[in-house]
């Protein structure tokens, strides 16, 4: 189960997720930050991660083009990198159950309460 992060979210989640998320990568480490969603969609679908985004543009994407990629949409609005951590972190059955499901094309996670 591997992560490719969009660019709104911090290059640093790679590192700090490696543990349970191997092989994840970000947008930048590809050489995509900046490049349009379908340039990253077609890459996600391409090479078989998981797309993680704030970005309400994937979501729609995928309702209207199912998977892959799967899509993993981030509720959270403005928030700490540790904030996303702890929310990946928390949900990763969630997560690894979503990527198992052969019907599922989006998963909305949404911030944990303080």
């Amino acid at each position: 189960m591997k992560l490719l992060f969009d660019e709104n979210l911090s290059f640093r989640l790679v590192t700090a997720l490696a543990d349970i998320y191997p092989d994840s990568t970000h947008v930048r480490e590809t050489g995509l930050l900046g490049a349009s969603d379908r340039n990253i969609w077609n890459y996600a679908a391409e090479h078989g991660f998981l797309l993680v985004s704030k970005d309400t543009d994937f979501y729609e994407r995928s309702i209207m083009f199912g998977a892959p990629p799967k899509i993993i949409w981030l509720r959270i609005g403005n928030c700490t990198v540790n904030d996303t951590l702890a929310l990946l972190r928390s949900q990763y059955i969630v997560v690894r159950h979503f990527s198992e499901d052969k019907i599922a094309s989006f998963l909305p996670l949404t911030q944990l309460k303080k």
